[in-house]
């Protein structure tokens, strides 16, 4: 728990806030975390988590371009390709996680300066 003046925050909601996730985007990284040498294809991921294809691919959609997963197109025998999935390492999400905090308290500051001077 992260205590910020009147209210403690859980470091998940803390991720899930800074990073703008749903319930389901927050469930499929916390898979990859725990997964992080595997690469997986949605319909894996939609069958594990128990949830439906395309919240999954939504779900891995916005992840890969939040820079949370890397993606890798594997061709396929008859033609076609699968994209597959892999999670990068917690020290690229934490940055990608500060840097979002970190612009959240600059513009902080910057409307405390108007309300200094009586903005």
């Amino acid at each position: 728990m992260i205590d910020f003046a009147c209210k403690e925050f859980k470091i998940e909601d803390v991720i899930k806030c800074a990073l703008n996730l749903t319930k389901a985007d927050l469930k499929v990284m916390k898979y990859f975390l725990n997964e992080k040498e595997q690469w997986v294809d949605t319909d894996y991921l939609s069958k594990i988590l128990k949830l439906d294809i395309s919240t999954i691919q939504r779900s891995v959609k916005k992840l890969h371009e939040k820079e949370i997963l890397q993606r890798s197109q594997q061709n396929l025998d008859g033609g076609g390709y699968v994209f597959k999935y892999k999670v990068n390492s917690r020290a690229k999400i934490k940055n990608i996680i500060m840097s979002v905090v970190n612009s959240w308290a600059d513009r902080l500051g910057q409307e405390l300066d108007k309300w200094e001077n009586g903005g």
